[in-house]
């Protein structure tokens, strides 16, 4: 667990019963928690069921993937060493809740910190993508000189100097400033429609989550110039998303972003803050080599999983789909 304590709590925000409800619309599907437990422990996992758009025989069929960001199974308890005896028969059970609501196939993001693809290498099949990048908190005296890169303390340094100030609100009660900022950084780097989360998506973030949000924000001469919005939980800070006002980019307050967010989570007990990875799985993607200033030391595996639960009906399916072969997973969803 890499110093993370669980306690009662589940490891991360990702794997709450709630979170994959704020992306049923966005994935057309419904959130559902399967849970297994037996003498040797007990298994929980989290997915969005989808249906998908062909029917065989008048029949409509559904897959399963994990809600945006990570999660996928995770073992809550082991009452052995031996894990493999609890997963097989997870597994058996969670086959035949497949076979009984009409599953074909099953995609999985494993979590990095958390490393859950370990338990469950030998069941799915699990493919290595990329590193993800965080700040460790725990631990480090003072995060910011032990795993800020040196050009980046300097260019914190120099956004301070140009008088940006940052402010960290805790629990918000209203983020429209963080939807405009948000929003122009979406225009301007012309993301995909996916990462447009309406204003319903984050009415249901507050809803829910209102207390493990926290709203970082950058301000020059009393502008809100950019911002960060994070969800914290059981002492994992995850970057959620972030925008900055195309007029203030030459002022660089993302770095101030990341100082904030680091002071803050040093001063609440975090154990890590988590960036995620770049846009790619090149170890050259600019994200990626963006967020690694900020991470001298901590680095996690991501890790994906794939399951047919029903080869034959999957076979159909990219038939009438006309599909050839490809990486893409599930290939009739190409």
């Amino acid at each position: 667990m890499n110093g993370v304590k669980q306690g009662n709590m589940k490891p991360d925000i990702y794997f709450d019963d709630n979170f994959g409800k704020l992306y049923e619309d966005i994935e057309y599907g419904k959130s559902e928690v399967f849970r297994f437990s037996s003498s040797e422990g007990a298994i929980s996992t989290q997915f969005i069921k989808r249906a998908i758009p062909m029917n065989i025989n008048g029949c409509t069929y559904y897959d399963l993937i994990t809600p945006y960001g990570y999660g996928g199974p995770y073992i809550v308890e082991s009452t052995a060493n031996d894990k493999s005896v609890l997963v097989t028969k997870f597994m058996d059970e969670f086959k035949q809740y497949c076979m009984d609501n009409h599953i074909v196939s099953e995609f999985i993001r494993f979590h990095p910190i958390i490393g859950n693809h370990k338990d469950f290498i030998n069941v799915y099949d699990t493919v290595y993508l990329h590193p993800t990048v965080g700040t460790k908190i725990e631990g480090i005296e003072d995060p910011i000189q032990e795993e800020f890169s040196k050009s980046c303390r300097k260019s914190i340094r120099r956004a301070l100097k140009s008088g940006i100030d940052y402010k960290v609100i805790e629990n918000p009660e209203n983020i429209d400033e963080f939807l405009k900022i948000y929003y122009s950084t979406m225009d301007r780097n012309h993301a995909s429609t996916y990462y447009y989360f309406d204003k319903s998506y984050f009415d249901k973030c507050l809803k829910y989550y209102r207390k493990n949000i926290i709203l970082v924000e950058a301000i020059y001469k009393n502008n809100i110039i950019a911002a960060g919005f994070y969800f914290y939980y059981n002492r994992i800070l995850q970057a959620h998303l972030s925008g900055t006002l195309s007029e203030y980019l030459h002022l660089s307050p993302a770095y101030i972003i990341k100082y904030a967010t680091a002071r803050w989570a040093k001063e609440h007990g975090m154990s890590y803050i988590h960036y995620g990875g770049g846009t790619s799985n090149s170890l050259e993607d600019p994200l990626y080599l963006f967020k690694k200033k900020f991470t001298k030391n901590t680095e996690f595996e991501y890790w994906i999983g794939k399951k047919i639960w029903n080869s034959e009906v999957y076979e159909e399916l990219c038939k009438q789909k006309d599909v050839e072969e490809t990486d893409y997973f599930p290939a009739y969803r190409k």
